[in-house]
């Protein structure tokens, strides 16, 4: 079972950039497919970026495709997302999780999810 622990959140303004932090643990990690999710209050979980388990596989959510870059070190058990021209729309909790690559949905057996890392981007 893996777990994970979000940071790298902040306040920024529209324009700016964070790189957000994942650290998993679970001997498995590296046999992930891994991805960053966001959510907003009220709303449902929704995928940002996935990346897979080896030869760097990635892909993205419409809204943030050619803004936000997602990487993985396999050696430190982490994945990073670089975002970069953030929107006051892209205010929200972010999470990370291994996903089932198809669906870019989180493992089903995936139950512990972090508290995740506040972003918040101001007009």
């Amino acid at each position: 079972q893996a777990h994970v622990v979000e940071s790298g959140g902040g306040s920024v303004q529209a324009g700016g950039s964070l790189t957000l932090s994942c650290v998993a643990s679970g001997r498995l990690f590296n046999s992930y497919s891994m991805g960053w999710f966001r959510q907003v209050p009220g709303m449902e979980r929704e995928f940002v970026a996935g990346i897979g388990w080896s030869f760097g596989l990635t892909k993205y959510s419409d809204l943030v495709k050619g803004r936000f870059n997602i990487s993985r070190e396999n050696a430190k058990n982490a994945v990073y997302l670089q975002m970069n021209k953030l929107k006051p729309e892209d205010t929200a909790i972010y999470y990370c999780a291994p996903i089932q690559w198809g669906d870019s949905t989180p493992r089903t057996d995936f139950h512990s999810w972090g508290t995740g890392t506040q972003v918040t981007v101001t007009s």
